[in-house]
């Protein structure tokens, strides 16, 4: 059975390797610092565990969006320009250009896979924030990787709907793997609710989902985060589902099996 390796390299960024495949999630290699954004600023109290120049070729980068500096900063701009497929929205093809090509909701590319078939990656629906608030937080997405023979992973990007999730679930789902973007992230942009998951809406999504492993990201490195990677664990372990999260150090990887059979295969110094 193929399995599916996660390496977390600092925020929303990720390497995901599947059947030969290297796809990485938002790309952000800047830093620690302050980050404009409108009248605003970002806080990045930490910076990546693996540099840019350290990850290697990649197949495809998944870009939820491109407008906010924690999911794709200035470095991760220039990263863009040496990848040979960029996948994201509509809008941030409109503003990045020709290294972004844009992918509907549901509608999907099918890659080649080195030893043979293909892995398919379907864009699928995601609200960065509450109901209504779409003009102020913009336009993003999240993925789902398939294939025959292969882990089913979805890629939350920064989602906060569990409603969403739950429509994911019935067209997609159940899933071996979910990387969901989590941290509970606030801003004076949306003062009263979250930007992406809390950790207990984390654990229900893991149970919407019917994952059977879940590596979050998005939860740590800047300082709009409110929730972070204990809270994670007391939601999983109050949930009845510790034995789903794979809450990963940063730089250290883990491997999945869509067989139940299989444990995973973990760097040592995974969290417990």
């Amino acid at each position: 059975m193929t399995t599916v390796e996660i390496t977390y390299v600092g925020g929303p960024t990720a390497l995901i390797t599947i059947a030969g495949l290297r796809l990485l999630t938002d790309p952000t290699f800047d830093a620690p610092g302050e980050y404009p954004i409108g009248s605003r600023a970002l806080v990045k109290t930490s910076g990546p565990a693996i540099a840019a120049s350290d990850l290697g070729p990649v197949d495809a980068v998944l870009l939820s969006h491109d407008h906010h500096p924690d999911n794709l900063d200035t470095s991760g701009r220039t990263y863009l320009t040496t990848a040979p497929l960029v996948l994201s929205t509509a809008s941030a093809h409109d503003r990045v250009g020709a290294p972004v090509r844009p992918l509907p909701a549901w509608e999907h590319v099918d890659l080649p896979l080195p030893a043979g078939g293909t892995l398919r990656v379907t864009a699928v629906p995601a609200l960065h924030g509450p109901k209504g608030s779409e003009h102020l937080v913009g336009e993003v997405t999240g993925f789902v990787l398939s294939g025959e023979g292969l882990p089913k992973v979805y890629v939350s990007g920064d989602n906060a709907s569990l409603e969403l999730v739950g429509e994911i679930a019935g067209r997609e789902g159940p899933f071996d793997v979910a990387l969901l973007f989590a941290g509970a992230a606030r801003t004076p942009l949306v003062p009263d609710a979250p930007l992406t998951l809390t950790s207990e809406q984390a654990a229900e999504a893991a149970s919407l989902l019917g994952a059977r492993h879940v590596v979050p990201l998005h939860f740590e490195h800047w300082g709009h985060f409110t929730q972070d990677g204990p809270t994670l664990t007391k939601a999983f372990a109050e949930a009845g589902l510790s034995d789903r999260l794979q809450l990963l150090a940063p730089g250290n990887s883990v491997r999945l099996s869509a067989d139940p059979s299989v444990r995973p295969s973990a760097d040592p110094s995974v969290r417990p």
